[in-house]
């Protein structure tokens, strides 16, 4: 289908500025402190934000809103060992930044990178282009048995006959996707295992399993990758006992309100000081000491206590709307990898999201991963920029 280059999906632009906005006005409020005390300006680390972050990522997305899909899936697999290499650099002294016990930075100069926020999108362009491809070319075994039928059987036997041959080699066909699918999966744990970054990890082994299903692969198989993956977060919580500190939290976050359980409690506290209307933009407290890393993981806490439950219902509203016109570009689009893609960027940002929400509200574990949109960091919202500008240019051809 021909593209229209002025007939995208007005609907996600405008949710996504919107969100964008959003992010601009609270990380204004709770950065303040952090800023003045930090840099010498209160508004030092919203400027930041907006030239190493918002600007760079409204530059990529655009870039990849004019690019052809074509040219996006013949590059994936480069732009994939070029993040892979990336992530490697992490850990060498000199360049790799390493904070709080974790390896997940490269310094180039005045600012960081964290590589990792680049593998999401870069994994989900592979993988749709991968599995486009692979499933591409389980389909010619249909029509090869229908030539095979007509020259060389006839009646309704071999009807039938073909019926059952076709869809055994489809399914074949798409079954040889799971070994390499694990194999690659497994390459990504290995970079992320050692960083430590697993909640990343999460998000990407869940929007990669649900990809794999919607790809009308076996259901055992994605059986199979449940399976394994919930396996393999026992045994990665087993081995850091972070990881099972925080799972007690969630459990009973009063167990150590001043310890282990203080970042939850506070982020509670703040979400109920918002009552229905907030307290107002600017107006919040938990941000002034009392509530731990207000601009990043606990900004959602932060929002909720300034908007109240008016402002929060419509942050998470937005979201609600992002994965509703998402999937509508993915089940309109013209082929089957802008179809998986269109639908990973979706999972993605949206997965992304309300884990971040849940985990602060205390329906999930604290996770640490970014609120997509709003948290401050440059690296995630510019990945998440340029996968709006890959949705957008999805839409063109729906």
């Amino acid at each position: 289908m021909k593209e229209r280059f002025y007939n995208f999906n007005y609907g996600l632009l405008i949710v996504s500025v919107l969100l964008i906005v959003l992010g601009i006005l609270i990380l204004a409020s709770a950065s303040r402190e952090i800023s003045q005390k930090t840099f010498g300006s209160p508004s030092y680390i919203l400027f930041h934000q907006i030239k190493f972050g918002i600007l760079p990522g409204i530059l990529l997305g655009g870039a990849c809103f004019f690019l052809p899909l074509a040219t996006i899936k013949r590059w994936a697999l480069i732009s994939l060992l070029i993040v892979l290499v990336l992530m490697g650099l992490v850990f060498f002294p000199k360049i790799g930044i390493s904070s709080g016990g974790a390896s997940r930075w490269i310094g180039l100069g005045s600012i960081s990178l964290q590589p990792s926020e680049f593998l999401k999108l870069a994994f989900i362009i592979y993988l749709a282009a991968w599995i486009s491809g692979r499933e591409s070319k389980s389909l010619p075994f249909k029509s090869r048995g229908k030539k095979f039928s007509l020259s060389r059987l006839k009646g309704s036997k071999s009807k039938i006959f073909h019926r059952k041959f076709a869809r055994s080699m489809e399914s074949a066909g798409l079954g040889q996707l799971l070994i390499p699918f694990l194999i690659i999966i497994s390459l990504i744990s290995l970079f992320l295992i050692f960083q430590p970054d697993i909640s990343t990890l999460g998000i990407i082994v869940l929007v990669a399993v649900l990809m794999y299903f919607v790809a009308k692969t076996q259901i055992y198989h994605s059986i199979l990758l449940i399976s394994a993956g919930f396996v393999g977060l026992v045994v990665l919580i087993n081995l850091a006992p972070y990881r099972f500190n925080r799972l007690l939290t969630f459990l009973k976050a009063d167990m150590d309100p001043m310890g282990i359980g203080y970042q939850i409690n506070q982020a509670l506290i703040a979400i109920g000081s918002g009552g229905l209307w907030g307290k107002g933009l600017g107006m919040g407290i938990q941000q002034f000491g009392f509530l731990p890393q207000p601009i990043s993981d606990s900004i959602f806490a932060v929002f909720a206590e300034e908007t109240g439950f008016i402002g929060s219902s419509f942050l998470i509203l937005l979201f609600i709307i992002f994965a509703i016109l998402g999937f509508k570009i993915s089940v309109k689009s013209s082929d089957k990898f802008s179809q998986i893609l269109a639908l990973g960027i979706t999972l993605w940002i949206v997965i992304q999201g309300f884990v971040n929400i849940s985990s602060i509200v205390g329906i999930l574990p604290l996770t640490g991963i970014p609120l997509p949109f709003v948290a401050y960091g440059g690296s995630h919202l510019i990945a998440e920029l340029t996968g709006v500008g890959i949705l957008l240019n999805i839409s063109k051809t729906t």
